[in-house]
């Protein structure tokens, strides 16, 4: 699995416009043929400029670029932000020679801050001659307060040969996405229908992306992309495509998922957890994310506390019956502490040294149904405040 290939056709580059010290913050995708374009965006009723932009424009079967900027998020920037928005999209599409509703935009930053717009505009054209087929720049361009690059790269096979799929993001803190996370930009060389890919967009977003919480914040930037521009020639024919092509999607996403938990703002662990044995679906869904938002559940992970009464705690907040809370169990590291109603017989002392380690696993089987769901999440340290009390761009 290649870390920075990007699928035929597709081009990438970041760099420093100058709204940062001495690192990218402006990068942009491009397509080489017009491709197909869908996008999800965040339910946050407070959208930024480019959020409302992009849901005017996509989906679409045209698509040549996304310019995304960091530092300044363009949100709460009322009519002023829109003209802005627009101008760095003129811009972009005169450097490319296509249409403005040819060009997509995410910003991500400071919310109240309008764009630099000479800083953006006046490097746009050494940022289109400087893509290239590595996606590193751009992935560092798209950061704020993360402190790594998050990519992931999958080669599919199909019924008529071979397809790329890439998958790009971004996100550390205010991350509680009801739609995606902060920025996400997936790219294949596949032909595939704009109907088909706004379902497999939206599908499996719900089963990783939207499956992450690191403060419980959701973002008004939040979006995500999928870009199909057709290169490889290969398309999604058959129903046995559609699903190898769905499942190595939900590979990516999630790998991106457990990524972006990982590099949660302070973050010192990773909390994977699992609920089962649910009766519906979206219950599962719901509770799974809320034991990663608990303040008390994700203060225990940071301790190293095997205080698990608090998942219990929270899954009767949650609404979880009393009589389904007796049958259920209830195991932290592979150690099961709790069943039918009672703690069982573990050794705290050797929990407690198991929730040292840098991923920690909650699985919690309520015995009632045949439905489950997995969220990611991350602890919560004294550095998370620090970072918060601080941030301004």
């Amino acid at each position: 699995m290649s870390e920075t290939q990007l699928p035929k056709g597709f081009l990438a580059a970041g760099v420093n416009c100058g709204v940062r010290q001495a690192r990218p913050d402006l990068g942009i995708i491009i397509s080489q043929d017009p491709s197909v374009a869908v996008v999800v965006v965040t339910q946050n009723t407070c959208k930024a400029a480019p959020i409302r932009y992009c849901q005017e424009i996509l989906p679409c079967s045209d698509l040549r670029a996304v310019i995304t900027n960091s530092g300044q998020a363009n949100a709460a920037t009322g009519k002023q932000g829109d003209t802005d928005n627009a101008t760095v999209v003129a811009q972009l599409a005169v450097a490319l020679g296509c249409q403005p509703h040819q060009i997509a935009i995410a910003s991500t930053g400071v919310v109240g801050e309008r764009l630099a717009l000479d800083k953006i505009t006046s490097a746009i054209p050494n940022l289109v001659d400087q893509a290239s087929k590595d996606v590193k720049e751009f992935s560092q361009a798209i950061l704020t307060t993360d402190t790594v690059i998050k990519v992931c790269s999958e080669e599919i096979v199909l019924s008529q040969g071979k397809v790329r799929l890439t998958g790009v993001c971004k996100g550390s803190g205010m991350i509680h996405p009801n739609m995606a996370t902060m920025l996400a930009y997936f790219m294949t060389d596949a032909k595939v229908a704009p109907a088909i890919a706004q379902t497999i967009l939206t599908e499996t977003m719900d089963e990783s992306l939207n499956m992450v919480s690191i403060d419980g914040e959701m973002s008004t930037n939040d979006c995500a992309f999928l870009l199909a521009n057709g290169a490889s020639g290969i398309e999604i024919k058959s129903d046995q495509d559609l699903a190898k092509f769905k499942q190595s999607f939900l590979c990516v996403a999630q790998t991106l998922a457990e990524l972006l938990a990982r590099d949660g703002e302070g973050a010192t662990k990773v909390i994977v957890v699992t609920v089962a044995g649910v009766s519906d679906r979206t219950l599962a869904r719901k509770l799974a994310r809320s034991l990663t938002t608990s303040p008390l559940i994700k203060t225990a992970i940071h301790g190293c506390s095997p205080n698990w009464g608090r998942i219990l705690v929270r899954l009767g907040a949650e609404g979880v019956a009393a009589e389904i809370l007796d049958q259920c169990s209830l195991s932290i590291q592979g150690q099961e502490i709790f069943s039918q109603g009672q703690e069982t017989k573990v050794e705290l002392r050797s929990l407690e040294k198991s929730l040292a380690e840098d991923t920690i696993h909650i699985h919690v089987d309520l015995r009632n149904g045949s439905e489950s769901a997995c969220a990611w999440g991350c602890d919560l340290s004294a550095e998370y405040v620090k970072i918060n009390a601080e941030y301004l761009s």
